[in-house]
Parts: C-alpha cells; structure tokens; sequence
C-alpha cells in the first residue's frame, strides 16, 4: 500500500501568526515596504539609479515589489538564480559576477533572449565564450568590465588595465559595453560610520580614476554600478556611481544590525525566524527547535528579538544542527527563561544564506498572515 500523507503547511494565510509551524521564515511586511520605500526614495533623491541585489532575497515577489516603487531591475549573483525572476516578469537582471565555461555561457546567452541580462567580465577568455554562446544563441549581452577597488577578489586592477577587455568587447557586434562595476564587500561590515564613510570614499576614488582613465581613451561608461547596504549612503554622495546595488535593507540582519547609522540611513528589523522552545529539563537553559539547518551563522549567532529590540534578558547563545541553546544574559537568572512550548523571534547573523535554507517567506502584517511567497531561487547557485 503506497503511503499518501502531504507534510501540512507551516502557515495559511489568514491564520495568526502566533500558530505558525516552527522554524520558519518571518517577515514583518509593514517593516518591509517601509525599507523599501527609504532605500528608493534615497536613490531617488540622489539621481542615483536603485538595481537591488536579489541575492539577499531569492523571492520574485519582493523583485516585483521593489521594481513598482521605482527600481530599474534587479542583480543576481548566479546565472541560475536569474531564471525564476525571469519566469516572474523581471525583464531587467545584471549578473554582477563573472562566468567561465561553455555550459554557463551558454546558460546566459539563452536566458538573454528573453530579458534584458548583463554580465561582468575581468578576462578576455570570459568575453570569447560570451561572444560565442551569444552567436550561437542569437542574443544580445550588455558587458561590465569589473575593477577591483579594494575588495581583493574579482576584477581588474584599474582603468588601463580595463581597455584591452573593451577592445575586445567592441570587436562583437552582440556584445555592448555598459560601463563598469565596482563593489567592496568589505566596506559593508565595518562597524564605524566615519569608518565606513572614509573606506567608501576611497573606494569611490578607485572607481573614479578608472572611469577617468577609460574617458581618456575614448572609452564613456554610461554606467557606474556598484553599492551595498552598509555604504550606500556614502554611495549615494559620492558623484561616481550611477547606480546602487543594496540588498539586505529589506530585511537587514544582525551583522548588519551592528553598524553604526546615521538616522536617515539607518533600517528596520523585518526579517525573523520563528522558533519554539522544546526543552526547559536542564532547568538553566532552554532549547529551541531552530539549529544551524534553520540558519546561517558565519556572520554570527542570531539576535533574540522582543519588544521590537534585542532581548535585555536572553541570548541564543549556541547552534547545533537541530537546536538552538538559549541562557540568561544574567547568571542564574533563570526567571528569565521562557517555558514549554512558548516561542521566539530570532533575527538571523546573515540573511543570504538564511533565504537559501527555506522554501517560503511568511508575511505578516497586524498579527495576521498576510501572504507566503516562494524563495524560487533558492539553491540556485550555478
């Protein structure tokens, strides 16, 4: 006899958001569409165009969300991970990475004949098998020579360094130069804002040297992309870029949490796992039923969240693959510990690889759940 039991789902729209099944991934909507509208009327404000990064995300309906109020398309970091924003109606993607390999190119130049794609490139051999896939598809590509302006990771070193891979870029006739990309990771994560202020600042320069150097030799980039969350409103002022990438102010993290902001620039919480307490037995601890399989932690432990703030009382204060262990900021204070049965709102350390865990995004809006929308990105990392 065949086994015919579906696994019910962890919430129904409708339902209040206190008996959503645990883990699972909580978004606060009304935080969300307030993060949305700042970051976009920023960038509006600046001139500045707003391409956020889906990677943060891997959800088409909060793509779709984000290009209604204004953004000019999204940014995938994966060709893969284009093709469920494609399917939803994004009709605007730059691939903000490189690709090598016939397979990957191939990919690309495919998914190019139905959206407008843009890719990265710091190799004359990335630009061959673009071109070539892109002749054999008969698509059209828009290029973005990447420099490196401090990251140490992808990208050329400067300007000169760029112009031979523009050459070869204006040799293909389906292949059209856009301008270049220049993003520091880094400079996201500093803590200080005079820290961060003074390493984007330096970072921008790089850039403007190489837009410089290219205008030089005839070479005019039309666009300046580039950004992150943690430097946007350095960004934003800088005079270089023409566009901005952020990605994690929709939800922002506990990493993220940690910077320093000013007041105009600072984002809201929305992004949570729900988890409940499985164990009290110990007696000075309790165990919750979110582990390392229902989170990232390479940025970090979650936050605790009570009161719309990070619990005074209570710290997640280790993950093991299916339990979470939480003590009392105090010792021995014990009274703080919740009961049996009881639940929690953690804020996760690093939201892009949390997203990549789940299959839905609960949303929740006065108590109520509002919506459940898929991470059809998710796993998506060729």
């Amino acid at each position: 006899m065949s086994f015919a039991f579906d696994l019910p789902p962890a919430a129904r729209i409708g339902q209040p958001a206190e008996s959503i099944d645990t883990p699972s991934l909580v978004l606060d909507l009304a935080v969300f569409e307030r993060n949305v509208e700042r970051m976009q009327a920023a960038a509006d404000k600046a001139g500045v165009k707003l391409r956020p990064h889906a990677k943060a995300h891997k959800t088409p309906d909060i793509a779709l969300a984000q290009i209604a109020r204004g953004a000019v398309g999204i940014c995938c970091q994966k060709v893969s991970e284009a093709i469920p924003f494609v399917r939803a109606g994004v009709r605007d993607i730059h691939i903000s990475n490189e690709v090598a390999g016939p397979a990957k190119a191939a990919l690309l130049a495919e998914l190019a004949r139905h959206a407008h794609l843009s890719v990265c490139v710091d190799d004359l051999r990335q630009i061959d098998a673009l071109a070539a896939a892109t002749l054999a598809a008969g698509s059209q590509l828009d290029i973005f020579v990447e420099v490196d302006v401090g990251q140490g990771r992808c990208g050329v070193a400067d300007g000169d360094a760029a112009l031979p891979l523009v050459e070869r870029i204006a040799a293909h006739s389906q292949l059209t130069l856009r301008g270049l990309q220049a993003y520091h990771g880094g400079i996201q994560h500093l803590r200080g804002w005079d820290e961060r202020r003074e390493a984007a600042a330096r970072a921008a320069d790089r850039t403007g040297n190489a837009v410089a150097r290219l205008a030089a030799a005839g070479v005019r980039c039309d666009v300046v992309t580039g950004g992150g969350s943690g430097s946007v409103e350095f960004d934003l002022s800088s005079g270089v870029y023409t566009e901005i990438q952020p990605g994690s102010y929709v939800f922002m993290d506990a990493d993220y949490g940690s910077n320093a902001y000013t007041g105009t620039m600072r984002f809201e919480h929305g992004l949570f796992i729900a988890t409940a307490v499985m164990s009290v037995a110990a007696g000075d601890r309790v165990v919750v039923d979110a582990g390392l399989k229902s989170m990232a932690v390479d940025s970090g432990l979650p936050w605790i969240w009570e009161k719309n703030a990070p619990s005074n009382s209570l710290d997640y204060v280790a993950a093991n693959d299916e339990h979470g262990i939480v003590r009392p900021k105090q010792e021995g204070a014990v009274d703080a510990l919740p009961p049996l049965g009881s639940r929690m709102m953690l804020v996760p350390g690093h939201c892009d690889p949390t997203l990549n865990l789940y299959d839905e995004l609960v949303g929740v809006r006065d108590g109520v759940v509002a919506c459940i929308w898929p991470i059809s990105a998710r796993g998506l990392s060729r």
